[in-house]
């Protein structure tokens, strides 16, 4: 075996070694999350496994050591306190073929030296896109208007300091002469809409027009409302491009967005079509861009050339992720959760009908409503009629995207009234929907879901301040694979405010 000592060189030596009567997880969570039988990265000697901590003595010295497993038996002890040059690995596939190196090998030398070489073309491509945009000219809106005050000081609800460190971020940025792309990160329900909101405003209090990009035709018709509620009293004018509007409909938005009589408009994709022509945007917000394919954000980049753009998302994809954090786009982060708001409490167990009839019940008796999950459309009406059966007085519907678009707008605006308690539902729920009222989350055959889409799913409860549940089944007697049990654990696991960071970093880990 090999001895790394603090210094960081190798000696073989002969010594008496006892297992300490503690965990790693003792020892090592606080600063790796390190498990037995994890994947890790020595920054010198490259991959290898965790095996716990040892203790060893010498000469009547005693020291806990990190001990990892190589390829072909190799075994090195790093000290305790050299934490620093480990960390997990993360990488393609399910940890299946994960080739472990060998200690005084130089294949480990080799692999960083190409990391190296492609990671500099992919960063050359990237600054040369964004050095592009700093040469650009934009707009510099003016300072604060008297009716910007006004309107944040309108807000029912008071503001976390991470809301209003990001809105004077954002305005700042907006108020320079070279064009926004700031990535506004935070937790599902942690008020990004609000920050964006303040945005929106003193864009168009300065005659330009905003655009808000959303992934699907509910987040739209959501944000549409959101808008029109909370801009109201203000002399603006708000359309709406998706599915939810017929053609005439659509065909006088767009002759009002190329004439500037439209102020905010919100839109999915059909933003992004050829016939959208706006006559002066000054700010474009793309609400959850990993959710966009690479067609939509080609065009995208079109449209946004020479605006002001407001990034929001709470799973960040790792390449955006990487480029706000080594400064090549500005980065806003919310980390703490609005006032009065709880940690979802959350289930990872096989599907037991008492228990789920049972929590349905207990959301029902407090005059809350349900979300029920099963991302099989043809199996929807079926439990649902289950359900009713079971629960006579509930009023149940049933909501996925291959629906009639008026009917879907028509139950889930009696969602967010109150008129329906349980909703059998698909994933179209995912993105941003918003129903403050909806505190039980049930979700069938969880684990075909990947850790961070049922982060954004468990998101849609515990918006307000009652406790929210969320049960996440998989069928009885079912053996779950390893990534599948990785995921469900993980999802169990961080249920605190702002785990959004972890948990995309988890997925990347498990994907």
């Amino acid at each position: 075996f090999a001895l790394l000592t603090s210094s960081g060189s190798q000696t073989r030596t002969t010594i008496k070694k006892r297992l300490a009567a503690k965990t790693a997880k003792e020892k090592i969570l606080s600063y790796a999350d390190l498990k037995i039988g994890d994947y890790v990265v020595h920054v010198n000697h490259g991959i290898g496994v965790y095996d716990g901590i040892v203790n060893m003595q010498s000469e009547n010295t005693s020291r806990d050591f990190i001990k990892l497993k190589y390829a072909q038996g190799d075994v090195l002890y790093v000290p305790c306190n050299n934490l620093d040059v480990i960390s997990k690995y993360i990488g393609a596939g399910n940890d299946v073929g994960v080739k472990l190196n060998r200690l005084g090998g130089n294949e480990w030398e080799k692999a960083k030296q190409r990391v190296k070489k492609a990671a500099a073309d992919i960063a050359a491509q990237l600054i040369a896109l964004y050095a592009q945009r700093q040469r650009t000219k934009g707009h510099a809106f003016a300072p604060d208007t008297p009716w910007q005050k006004e309107f944040e000081a309108s807000f029912e609800f008071n503001e976390t300091e991470g809301q209003l460190k990001a809105t004077e971020e954002i305005k700042d940025d907006m108020e320079r002469p070279i064009p926004m792309d700031r990535l506004l990160c935070g937790d599902v329900g942690f008020g990004k809409t609000e920050v964006a909101m303040r945005a929106v405003f003193k864009c168009v209090m300065e005659g330009k027009q905003a655009a808000i990009l959303v992934p699907t035709t509910i987040l739209a018709w959501q944000h549409y409302q959101t808008v029109l509620s909370r801009f109201r009293g203000y002399p603006l004018e708000v359309e709406l491009l998706s599915r939810f509007r017929t053609p005439k409909q659509i065909e006088k938005s767009l002759d009002k967005i190329r004439l500037g009589k439209a102020d905010i408009v919100i839109g999915t994709h059909r933003l992004l079509q050829k016939d959208v022509h706006f006559k002066d945007l000054g700010l474009l917000v793309v609400d959850e861009e990993q959710r966009f394919g690479v067609t939509h954000k080609e065009k995208l980049k079109e449209l946004s050339k020479q605006v002001d753009v407001l990034t929001l998302t709470a799973t960040p994809i790792p390449r955006t992720m990487h480029m706000a954090m080594s400064g090549i786009r500005d980065m806003s982060v919310l980390e703490e959760a609005p006032e009065d708001r709880f940690p979802v409490q959350t289930y990872v167990m096989e599907h037991d009908d008492h228990i789920i009839l049972e929590a349905i019940r207990k959301e029902l008796r407090r005059g809350g409503q349900v979300f029920y999950l099963i991302n099989r459309i043809e199996h929807l009406p079926r439990v649902g009629a289950g359900l009713q059966r079971e629960l006579p007085e509930a009023r149940i519907a049933v909501a996925h995207g291959q629906m009639d678009k008026d009917k879907l707008s028509d139950i889930w605006k009696d969602m967010m009234e109150g008129a329906i308690d349980i909703l059998m539902c698909t994933t179209i729920i995912e993105a941003g929907v918003d129903v403050s009222n909806a505190n039980t989350l049930i979700i069938e055959n969880s684990e075909h879901f990947g850790l961070s889409q049922l982060h954004q799913i468990r998101g849609r409860v515990g918006r307000s301040n009652r406790r929210a549940y969320a049960y996440l089944t998989f069928r009885q007697g079912q053996t779950l694979s390893e990534v599948a049990t990785k995921r469900l654990t993980a999802i169990q696991e961080y249920t605190e405010f702002g785990s959004g960071f972890k948990i995309a970093m988890r997925d990347l880990e498990i994907r």
